[in-house]
């Protein structure tokens, strides 16, 4: 990138603003009040924002006046700051992983730990064979020694293992929780598997959300080392406990680590309960708690409340030849995400399980089913759109699917439905109570959606427009 002028509304006329090698030159008309023109400096946000980060444009950001900027220029100049929020922290990486280098231990091995001996020269101790690295940075920083730790470990990774996440981070293409993701959950791999893992997330990851990037890296993981997920799953099993925290206020939380398919049982158990409560003025969030405590303390029996509200759900979506045991890759798990393949056939082949077939596009790997034109969606439908897209369709939202409205895309014409806005799957969308009324009752939101590929496109009142692509079903294998 060529060298960045400076932009300014100074004495007399506008002040300019050239970005050479670009063949871009924006100039300011300024009032007497010394104010640049609007649009000009729109104009130049949106610009900075197609831009990578460096030390040149960040000596701009404090051009970018919030009061000087439109609605849209100002979600422009947010957008920029965040780009280099991401390259600070990838310089940020980049010194932690140096600092992490030099304290590796005595004769350059990595990690090792030496306990002093007796009589040793604990100054020689402590600057050569002691790693200190996490006291000065906690100290520097004034962080926590265990935040240091992550930190410090988390810039290793990163450094060794997988530069091109680093450079993205450099670019201020991914966050810093992205670049995080891919280095905490693939510690646990060979580098050749985590480099692997990371070659195949990194064109998504500039379009994702932290939440996406952590549920890919997770599906993708389970993907390149099946036996080394299912290892790692048992070892946690073994540490499987009950927690209980006080809280504020008197409250208290309290739950348990335990194996996941167990976890969406039982939370499928209080729904259950929980629903035959009925309309008693309390939220459903409220009779989940007291559904809880009612399981739990007082175990009702037959007559009580909620007790025949119907059997436990749960979902899991899988190809055939896992389920069948010739493959062990991993499958999905409704509100969790995937899970191994031993715990899937837990769940199938347990006492009452029901398997429905779902059908894929084998070019996209998205569910597809075709239904009547009726406006209310058949519960076959609503099982196709909530595995398909497993969550709410608005972009960076994470409700899962199951506790959305299913919201046509285009409305439906309840005089003619043959005109348009059918019931099918391919103009049905999950979306949230939030943002569904956002798409019915906001004048400034729209919505469409490619059935092909299942990605919708959601543009702001601004005019920026966002895109949220569906995770691909677990039955399909690029």
């Amino acid at each position: 990138m060529g060298r960045v002028g400076s932009w300014g509304p100074g004495p007399g006329a506008g002040g300019r603003r050239l970005v050479e090698g670009v063949g871009v030159v924006v100039e300011s008309g300024v009032s007497g009040s010394g104010r640049a023109g609007v649009g000009e400096l729109d104009a130049w946000a949106a610009l900075l924002r197609e831009l990578g980060p460096c030390g040149e444009t960040a000596a701009a950001l404090d051009d970018l006046k919030s009061e000087w900027l439109s609605p849209r220029g100002r979600i422009d100049a947010l957008a920029v700051v965040e780009r280099h929020l991401s390259w600070l922290q990838a310089k940020q990486v980049e010194l932690l992983a140096v600092i992490s280098a030099h304290t590796d231990g005595p004769a350059g091995v990595e990690g090792a730990a030496v306990t002093p001996a007796v009589g040793a020269d604990m100054d020689a101790v402590f600057l050569g064979e002691w790693d200190c690295a996490v006291e000065e940075v906690a100290c520097a920083l004034k962080l926590a020694n265990s935040t240091a730790a992550q930190r410090l470990e988390t810039a290793r990774l990163l450094s060794r293992r997988h530069p091109v996440t680093l450079r993205l981070l450099a670019d201020g293409e991914i966050s810093y929780q992205q670049a995080r993701t891919v280095a905490e959950q693939c510690a646990v791999l060979a580098a050749d598997v985590a480099g692997r893992v990371e070659e195949a997330l990194v064109e998504k990851m500039p379009q994702q959300a932290a939440g996406q990037t952590q549920a890919a890296v997770r599906r993708q993981v389970h993907r390149v080392d099946p036996a080394g997920a299912e290892a790692r799953h048992q070892e946690r099993v073994r540490e499987r406990k009950l927690l209980s925290y006080p809280q504020e206020d008197g409250m208290a939380l309290f739950g348990a680590v335990l194996p996941a398919q167990r976890a969406a049982m039982m939370e499928q158990a209080v729904e259950a309960y929980a629903v035959g409560y009925g309309d008693d003025g309390r939220t459903l969030d409220q009779k989940r708690a007291d559904a809880l405590y009612d399981l739990v303390v007082t175990r009702p029996s037959g007559g009580r409340a909620g007790a025949d509200s119907g059997a436990v759900v749960v979902h899991v979506t899988v190809p055939l030849d896992v389920l069948m045991g010739l493959d062990d890759g991993p499958g999905e798990l409704r509100g969790y995400g995937p899970v191994t393949s031993r715990q899937v056939r837990e769940i199938a082949f347990a006492a009452g399980s029901v398997w429905r077939r779902l059908l894929v596009q084998p070019e996209s790997g998205l569910l597809v089913k075709v239904d009547p034109l009726t406006y209310r969606p058949t519960a076959d439908t609503v099982r196709q759109v909530v595995a398909r897209d497993q969550y709410c369709a608005f972009p960076t939202c994470r409700m899962p699917a199951r506790r959305c409205d299913l919201d046509h895309v285009r409305p439906f014409d309840h005089d003619r439905p043959e005109r348009g806005g059918p019931t099918t799957p391919e103009n049905l969308q999950p979306l949230c109570r939030r943002h569904h009324r956002l798409k019915t009752h906001h004048p400034g939101w729209r919505v469409t959606r490619d059935h092909r590929t299942g990605a919708a496109v959601w543009t702001a009142p601004t005019g920026h427009t966002y895109v949220n692509r569906p995770p691909l079903s677990p039955v399909h294998r690029e």
